[in-house]
């Protein structure tokens, strides 16, 4: 990757750019086998609610998953079997990720909020030979597991224990901290990301080792020509998701730059002292975070001592008041960002180039052919709505495939060959300017506090419960997250709504799926809207909203 930092215009920032992506690529090695001969240069600072401070360098990372990759060896992964890694953010979970990958397995993050269904799925799809789990995940997947056939081992971090499942510091111990990375071609298989749709179960983004190469041009422009002396980053967002995966961690490793894990709740203040305790110069923050630090703290350069140098959000608009509160109050203008698990970081702001206009996804990022296309499946003039979409050409950042799903694959795509573009099912317009303006989703993905939720999988959750005959979730507006997760129900003919019955289903999703998924407003209704192929219409229901009822 070619990206002249001195541009002074988007234009000359464009034309500098070329694509050098390599026959053999491995995200193992570029994250971290290359910086570890260097036992000097520090990878991750971590911290966790109770107090407890680590300190790790690319030396250290290296040799811990060396071992991983030995003691994962020794128990039968081999090249293209799936690991799932159920952790959050701590030092384990990138010395998994580091052994995956050199190792040529596939790695499947999955998120500590997981409830037991969502889990099973998820590494039942997938047919993860192996999962990795710390005391929050392992009595999830313990529900479940007799029902995992392809789940030969459990591996538990930090004290997670139960007969059969495998002692993380017991397991590597014993396994040389010597080990030869595999030669993994760029187009080899390196990752498995769920990403939720709105009909049927969550499809699997296969992504290949050079994924990561593709999302870099759009991460150096949005943190303003990364890394610059000092530079130190730190996002609470999950390492199990791109925002956290592709967005933070593993692009401030390829550059053999130090990031923080914090291992707790976020909490606004506590995010502040993290920064000024750390000295985080470069920060994702999704923009619920932002409204909740800018209401708990709203002068924090009063209290705090912040060298932030970039932000970037992404997820839903930060809106015009936060824009204007980060620029006052942080010193920093905000660069929004836009991207998809399955085509990440491809459009989006690099203030010193050309100015963020709020409200706007920003610009193309320099390798990434990004156009709206009409219903006739052409470029869209400007001022024109229509379909977001990206050419693939010789642009490394595509998924490989959704995982077993051959129809989802071709149905991604609108032609065939380098010419073929990607639709993201998001809808938008450009100005003259080539700014891209959000118009909402072509179909009912749920975007709420950065998260992406699948309608389908929280109806199939109420659909399970006595209670509940027909069941259909939408986002509504709200505040804080943006987006909040609203369920109509349509109720068995014996049961009457009541305040006890909300908390029962709330209770019920939470115990399931994961927190974020839950809805958080109910309404009972005697029928859903319908097309005549049986399919809910939410597009009613999110007037029926709009309308007050």
């Amino acid at each position: 990757m070619v990206l002249d930092g001195e541009a002074k215009d988007y234009e000359a920032l464009c034309a500098s750019f070329r694509w050098e992506t390599p026959r053999r690529y491995n995200i193992g090695w570029e994250c971290c086998g290359r910086w570890a001969q260097d036992r000097a240069r520090f990878a991750l600072y971590f911290e966790d609610e109770a107090g407890t401070r680590q300190a790790w360098t690319f030396w250290d990372l290296q040799r811990e998953a060396n071992r991983l990759s030995n003691a994962l060896a020794a128990l039968g992964v081999r090249r293209g079997d799936r690991v799932g890694i159920l952790l959050s953010q701590r030092p384990e979970t990138g010395v998994a990720h580091i052994a995956c990958y050199q190792m040529g397995a596939i790695a499947l993050p999955l998120s500590h909020l997981f409830g037991p269904d969502a889990l099973e799925y998820r590494l039942g799809n997938s047919e993860a030979d192996v999962a990795i789990v710390d005391e929050s995940t392992l009595p999830k997947l313990w529900q479940v597991r007799e029902r995992l056939p392809a789940l030969r081992h459990v591996i538990g971090v930090a004290g997670a224990r139960e007969t059969g499942v495998h002692d993380w510091q017991r397991l590597l111990e014993y396994a040389s901290s010597a080990y030869t990375p595999l030669a993994t071609s760029a187009d080899d298989p390196a990752l498995i990301i769920y990403t939720s749709g709105t009909t049927g179960n969550p499809k699997g983004a296969l992504m290949a080792q050079r994924t990561l190469l593709g999302n870099l041009p759009g991460f150096v422009c949005s943190h303003n020509f990364y890394p610059q002396p000092r530079d130190l980053f730190w996002s609470p967002a999950d390492w199990a998701w791109t925002g956290g995966l592709f967005d933070a961690l593993l692009p401030a490793w390829a550059f053999g730059q130090p990031i923080l894990g914090y291992l707790g709740r976020f909490d606004p203040e506590k995010a502040f002292w993290l920064i000024e305790r750390y000295g985080v110069r470069n920060s994702f923050l999704f923009p619920t975070a932002l409204k909740m630090m800018m209401k708990a703290v709203p002068e924090p350069r009063q209290r705090y001592g912040i060298e932030l140098r970039t932000i970037m959000s992404a997820g839903e608009a930060v809106g015009e008041t936060v824009f204007e509160w980060a620029r006052a109050q942080l010193g920093v203008t905000i660069n929004e960002m836009f991207g998809q698990t399955e085509i990440n970081y491809i459009v989006g702001n690099c203030s010193p180039v050309y100015a963020p206009r709020p409200g706007s996804m920003g610009r193309a990022y320099p390798g990434h052919r990004v156009a709206v296309l009409g219903e006739d499946g052409r470029p869209a003039p400007p001022g024109t709505a229509g379909e977001v979409a990206v050419q693939r050409r010789d642009d490394p950042v595509f998924l490989l495939e959704y995982w077993k799903n051959p129809k989802a694959t071709a149905d991604k795509y609108i032609g065939a060959g380098p010419d073929a573009w990607a639709r993201t099912g998001d809808q938008a317009m450009t100005d003259e300017d080539g700014y891209f303006w959000y118009q909402g989703r072509s179909d009912d993905v749920i975007k709420s506090a950065g998260y992406r939720i699948g309608p389908a999988e929280v109806e199939n959750c109420l659909l399970r419960h006595p209670s509940v005959a027909n069941a259909a979730v939408i986002g509504v507006p709200d505040a804080t997250r943006g987006t909040l997760v609203k369920a109509f129900i349509v109720l068995q003919p014996d049961v009457r709504p009541s305040a006890a019955l909300e908390a029962e289903l709330t209770a019920h999703v939470k115990a399931r799926l994961a927190p974020y998924e839950t809805p958080r407003a109910f309404e009972f209704i005697d029928a859903l809207p319908m097309t005549t192929t049986g399919k809910v219409q939410r597009r009613v229901l999110r007037e029926r909203q709009q309308g007050g009822g």
